[in-house]
């Protein structure tokens, strides 16, 4: 709203008055009325307030104090109104952290989150890019890929509340909760042969929560009670660079793994470490195409993982595969001496899912797309 001046020129506002006083009091009152909402008017306001203060004492004052009034609540008002400023991805992860337990699940909503983060029209997304995958390469071997696509809605909606991947299913793979070491018996292999190896480097890495609660490319993640914490090599298809140079022989054995999932959204390997007295909220994984590993580095009594209702233990220097689409927690019970459960993480691909598939959900889920 603007305010238009009552009269037509200003010669008759600087007419001379009675008095001092007089002059001051009443050119004050006709600015307040005539003045327009402009930064020129509030220029030519100022410099009559100025002149005022020479000319007259408890009136200009007055005056003066009205207009810093009106100025200071100018300025907050010009300022509410600029856009504000967007969060960064590490300020929405961290406020996810705080409060990141809904319900008895784990919820981030990071928006770059696959798991937390449900788009709309993801089926349309995902049909959209099997078609350019189809059109690049082939069709052959697509079918349980479109199946899978087609009536995602189904599966995750009508699936039994033991198994409900939270964003894609692929029909007709055989489940369980746990898989035996056969199923990927090169990986795990090679995994524990170079058991020592990992845990050198993780012993490295440990050594820093001495001085710092939080060293640097550790992540610290939101569970009901305890502490949680990952260090990522590889997180959600995406290699951290920096972390990697700190675990230089545990990333490189990375690239010997045959299943390893390394080029989608679905593929993460890190060290995971629970302090005594954790406990990790039940949740499920975003896919049943993959079987998660953990290579035990640091294994206390009174630490148990449980898969779809059956509890396992780790065992240093062996690896425990399970599909983390069923409901899955984990915990350490074990007593501040005993130290923290220690071990590392990786994800390789389902036995069942065949080389065609993997190569198309690796277009079709590639970071970023």
């Amino acid at each position: 709203m603007v305010w238009v001046s009552l009269r037509t020129t200003r010669t008759d506002r600087r007419a001379p008055l009675c008095t001092p006083t007089t002059r001051c009091t009443t050119m004050s009152l006709e600015w307040l009325m005539d003045w327009s909402w402009s930064l020129d008017g509030l220029r030519d306001f100022i410099a009559t307030g100025i002149q005022s203060f020479r000319d007259c004492d408890a009136t200009a004052l007055a005056a003066v104090a009205c207009l810093l009034v009106l100025f200071v609540w100018y300025c907050y008002h010009v300022g509410r109104e600029q856009p504000r400023t967007y969060a960064t991805v590490n300020a929405l992860m961290q406020s996810a952290e705080a409060n990141g337990v809904q319900n008895g699940y784990v919820y981030c909503h990071s928006p770059e989150c696959v798991r937390c983060t449900h788009h709309d029209g993801l089926n349309q997304k995902l049909y959209h890019n099997l078609q350019e995958y189809a059109k690049r390469y082939s069709w052959s071997g697509m079918g349980r890929i479109h199946k899978g696509i087609r009536e995602q809605g189904r599966y995750l909606n009508s699936r039994p509340s033991i198994q409900k991947p939270e964003v894609f299913f692929l029909p007709d793979l055989p489940t369980m909760p746990y898989f035996s070491r056969d199923a990927q018996k090169h990986d795990v292999e090679l995994l524990e042969r170079n058991f020592q190896t990992i845990l050198c480097e993780f012993e490295t890495l440990y050594k820093a929560f001495s001085n710092c609660s939080l060293p640097q490319g550790w992540k610290m993640n939101s569970t009901p009670s305890g502490e949680w914490f990952t260090f990522y090599l590889v997180n959600q298809g995406m290699c951290v660079p920096r972390n990697c140079r700190r675990c230089p022989r545990t990333y490189r054995l990375l690239g010997s793994l045959r299943t390893c999932i390394g080029n989608n959204v679905f593929g993460n390997a890190c060290i995971s470490v629970l302090s005594p007295g954790t406990v990790i909220a039940e949740h499920y994984g975003p896919t049943n195409i993959r079987i998660r590993c953990h290579l035990g580095l640091k294994t206390p009594s009174n630490c148990e993982l449980v898969v779809g209702g059956e509890p396992q233990c780790w065992a240093e220097g062996r690896c425990l595969l399970f599909d983390d689409s069923f409901l899955h927690t984990a915990f350490h019970e074990g007593s501040p001496e005993e130290g923290p459960r220690v071990v590392f993480m990786v994800d390789l691909w389902h036995p069942n899912v065949a080389a065609a598939e993997r190569q198309a959900l690796d277009f079709i889920f590639a970071p970023g797309r």
